[in-house]
């Protein structure tokens, strides 16, 4: 979107805001560009038949009236000749109508398809946040984008297939003004079928944009009663009816305005053709009139009727183009939208320092806080914190304390509202993005499924060494998830995912393959396990944590890397070297197992409770 021929945004937009003009002619112009050095044959050839559309209309009918008055002189070979020229043109005429539409429909779909649709989805995965993925007013035109790239190189066709037809109807025009000036009257009357449908169309656009939150949700609904991953619990609940009946009643609301909309579009389209139609009825009543008292030849009369009926045909064709035009604005405004948002993403993110090879301090918060967008309530406020150089750091509190986020905004994924966040002393907002999560390594409760082989689910934690079976496998130690290997028909060769034909993992064993892709990366300085082990058993979970605080220890004192657990289970964290208690987004207490047990304050509260429930020893 933002190189080879497509440029960034010339200015933020809003997310909200309809593009100007000026700007659509622009993008339109940059994909005919980027067509023609992606596709050149099937460009060139997709203008000269649009050219060629436009020339043989005015050579089908002055071919006809030349061979009309020829027979009528007695000039036989003029007649002929002129017949010819008639029935060539004729052919062409009809050829070429389906010779565009084939021709721009394949342009237009293989530039969406194999060009901007990988550029489009390189360009989110480039972003470095992850409000676009999690914000409903963000996600719409993110999701609509992603689906329709055939569409948006489809925008700039339609207005070049717009084009042409004006230039058809205006040259229908000139040839029925040579006939008679007052046959001209017609141009006004043919923009009211074409302003009508601009009408309608601008209503089914809004009403689209109005119910695209309520259509996504209805398809929610469905996919969580056919899912392999909700069906048993949906069974099991016999909840299917449930979820169908209100996904059919939002399916009902969603149709009933749309087609609400489609109604209206039509009766203003319905009111359009019929002031054109009497129009050109009482166009051709003055042209017969004429002839019979002999101020036009025959000749004039076939023009007449012949043109007309191209009028009828050519008005047709703007006014289907124009509402394609029209409607690739649903498209076209969140494209733009989303180009403007990764510019600005891309501005704010600026480069950077590179992150220290070796981490001597620590990660330093000051007052950070942060509130999602839509909600009124903090979830981070106020929060400081000194992480050691080489510490094991782990964070615990209810759910809704601001675990995740605090995880969150040391990968970066957001920023902070207020305070700063320090890397060593340099602020983490001054690092370059990409160079600190080339720093990072994490395993996230909602981790990955990655249907690959079970070697690429595991190498892709560090894209750079996917292919070093002995990192790969170091990996696989390092997770205990050696047995899981051992047991698949292929080793890590074996292909994941049912539906792709291969072997479905369970639960925990998903989790295992996760947090070996957590180890791949050598000299992490951020090293998150944020619920690495919810999906395991408490053996295999007490096994995970030794390995990982031996990991951790290994290097914290190599890279000075500080390892972040995020854990519900304070059984695992007793050995961690500070423990930061959170509470509605504060920071409640912070110390050692120790230190915190002997402040009998809410760790050792909660402490206590767990250790009840799960009969722990303190």
């Amino acid at each position: 979107m933002t190189s080879d021929g497509v440029s960034g945004a010339d200015g933020a937009g809003s997310a909200g805001g309809a593009p100007g003009a000026r700007r659509t002619l622009r993008l339109w112009w940059e994909l005919m560009v980027l067509s023609r050095r992606e596709l050149p044959g099937l460009t060139a050839a997709s203008l000269a038949a649009l050219a060629g559309s436009v020339l043989v209309v005015a050579a089908t009918g002055l071919s006809l009236k030349a061979a009309v008055d020829a027979t009528i002189r007695g000039a036989a070979p003029a007649a002929v000749a002129a017949a010819v020229c008639a029935g060539v043109a004729y052919a062409l005429s009809a050829s070429l109508t389906t010779l565009v539409s084939r021709l721009t429909n394949t342009t237009n779909d293989r530039l969406g398809r194999l060009v901007l649709h990988p550029r489009v989805h390189h360009e989110i995965a480039a972003l470095e946040g992850l409000e676009h993925l999690e914000r409903s007013d963000f996600l719409d035109r993110v999701t609509l984008v992603r689906s329709s790239t055939a569409e948006l190189a489809a925008a700039p066709w339609s207005a070049a297939r717009t084009v042409a037809g004006v230039l058809r109807l205006g040259v229908t025009l000139l040839l029925l003004g040579a006939v008679n000036p007052w046959l001209l009257l017609l141009l006004p009357l043919a923009a009211a079928p074409t302003w009508a449908d601009h009408r309608g169309q601008r209503a089914v656009r809004t009403t689209e944009v109005e119910t695209a939150e309520e259509y996504r949700l209805q398809q929610h609904l469905l996919d969580l009663a056919v899912q392999p991953a909700t069906a048993k619990e949906v069974l099991t609940t016999g909840s299917a009816d449930g979820l169908i009946d209100r996904q059919a009643a939002g399916w009902d609301a969603v149709v009933r305005l749309r087609a609400g909309a489609a109604f209206r579009a039509a009766a203003w389209g319905l009111g359009g053709w019929t002031v054109f139609a009497a129009g050109f009825t009482a166009a051709l009543a003055l042209v017969a009139h004429r002839t019979s008292r002999g101020e036009g030849t025959v000749g004039d009369l076939v023009l007449t009727v012949t043109v007309a009926a191209t009028v009828r045909q050519s008005l047709q064709g703007v006014v289907t183009a124009t509402a394609a035009t029209a409607a690739s604005a649903r498209i076209v405004e969140p494209y733009l939208w989303l180009r403007d948002y990764a510019a600005a993403a891309r501005a704010g993110a600026g480069g950077g320092a590179a992150p220290p090879a070796v981490l001597r301090d620590g990660i330093t918060l000051t007052g950070v806080g942060y509130t999602y967008p839509g909600t009124g309530q903090p979830a981070l406020a106020d929060f400081s914190a000194r992480l050691p150089a080489g510490s094991v750091v782990a964070v615990v509190g209810e759910y809704g304390s601001g675990k995740t986020t605090l995880v969150k905004l040391l990968a970066k994924f957001y920023r902070p509202d207020s305070g700063t966040v320090l890397v060593d002393g340099v602020p983490l907002a001054g690092i370059d993005t990409e160079a600190w999560r080339a720093r990072s390594s994490a395993a996230f409760q909602d981790f990955g499924r990655f249907r690959t082989t079970f070697a690429d689910t595991v190498g892709l934690g560090d894209v750079a060494r996917l292919e070093d079976r002995a990192a790969v496998e170091a990996a696989v130690r390092a997770a205990d998830a050696e047995g899981i290997v051992a047991g698949l028909p292929d080793g890590l060769d074996t292909q994941l995912g049912r539906e792709l034909g291969g072997v479905e993992l369970s639960e925990g064993q998903w989790q295992r393959a996760a947090l070996a892709r957590a180890s791949m990366r050598p000299d992490p300085l951020l090293f998150v396990l944020d619920e690495p082990t919810a999906s395991l058993d408490a053996v295999s979970e007490q096994a995970i944590f030794e390995r990982y605080m031996a990991r951790a220890a290994e290097l914290g004192a190599r890279t000075g890397a500080v390892t972040v657990i995020v854990s519900h289970r304070f059984s695992t964290v007793t050995g961690a070297d500070l423990i930061l208690v959170l509470h509605r987004g504060r920071l409640a207490e912070s110390g050692d197992h120790a230190t915190l047990m002997a402040l009998n304050g809410r760790y050792a509260e909660l402490y206590g409770l767990q250790a009840a429930a799960y009969s722990l020893d303190d």
